[in-house]
């Protein structure tokens, strides 16, 4: 079994865990603690920055599936040619904070540019919807990448930090855009789903029955100061989700 294979029967099964290092974090000692505690917990799989020199470091580093993120096409094949086991054009989320934006066109030339690019060095390629358009977009977007053979979509949920609720109540108002996005494009796509944004302990349970197959974990991991905190919470997540397959078979 290869290595993303790990990945993709964690996928089938519904419980696939991807524990996020972040896009825009280039700090190798903090990706490596992160990598440890997705290593140590069972998770499915991490998701690292795409510069070359990171991603072999972590490749020395690891036999889990590496995703790597960018979106820029050259910088995804250039993972691929280092080992990376899957490509995904996104994550968004950090870069709106930067200003930027992506319309559905803007992300479907990139797709395109990115499998022009690979020709035959085909690899596993998940691409996140952008949470900021439109739910009709979303759906319109997700169905042109189901029939160019992407392997998995991504949902996020583009929210501002102002007037956010404590406790439980403030995790779900962050989660709710991308949970709210993971419903309605379950409904509408055959294509597995895994829900980023906001995903920890308190919301995994949501995104799984909202029609999820996979979570992205990012922020509730990465922004800990230690291995054995980051290893803990990535744990709860990766038994949140080994509960979710569990009743899934119970109701086939």
């Amino acid at each position: 079994m290869s290595r993303i294979d790990l990945f993709r029967q964690h996928l089938t099964e519904k419980r696939a865990v991807k524990i996020i290092a972040g896009i825009d974090n280039f700090d190798i000692e903090n990706i490596k603690k992160v990598v440890t505690s997705a290593e140590q917990s069972g998770a499915s799989a991490v998701d690292i920055c795409a510069k070359p020199e990171i991603i072999s470091e972590i490749r020395e580093m690891t036999d889990m599936p590496i995703f790597v993120s960018s979106i820029v096409p050259s910088e995804l094949v250039k993972a691929v040619e280092m080992g990376a086991d899957a490509i995904e054009l996104g994550n968004f989320d950090a870069l709106y904070k930067k200003g930027m934006s992506f319309s559905a066109e803007h992300v479907l030339s990139l797709v395109n540019e990115t499998l022009e690019m690979l020709g035959d060095m085909r690899t596993f390629f998940c691409v996140t919807i952008p949470g900021e358009i439109s739910i009709n977009d979303q759906i319109e977007l997700a169905r042109k990448l189901e029939t160019m053979g992407i392997d998995l979509i991504q949902t996020e949920g583009h929210y501002s930090s102002d007037n956010v609720s404590d406790g439980a109540r403030g995790l779900m108002e962050r989660a709710e855009l991308t949970l709210s996005n993971t419903i309605e494009l379950s409904r509408n796509v055959d294509l597995p789903i895994m829900t980023a944004t906001a995903i920890n302990p308190t919301t995994a349970p949501f995104a799984f029955a909202a029609g999820a197959s996979a979570i992205g974990c990012g922020s509730c991991i990465n922004k800990m100061d230690s291995t054995l905190s980051m290893t803990a919470t990535a744990k709860s997540l990766v038994e949140i989700a080994s509960r979710n397959a569990l009743k899934v078979v119970e109701l086939v």
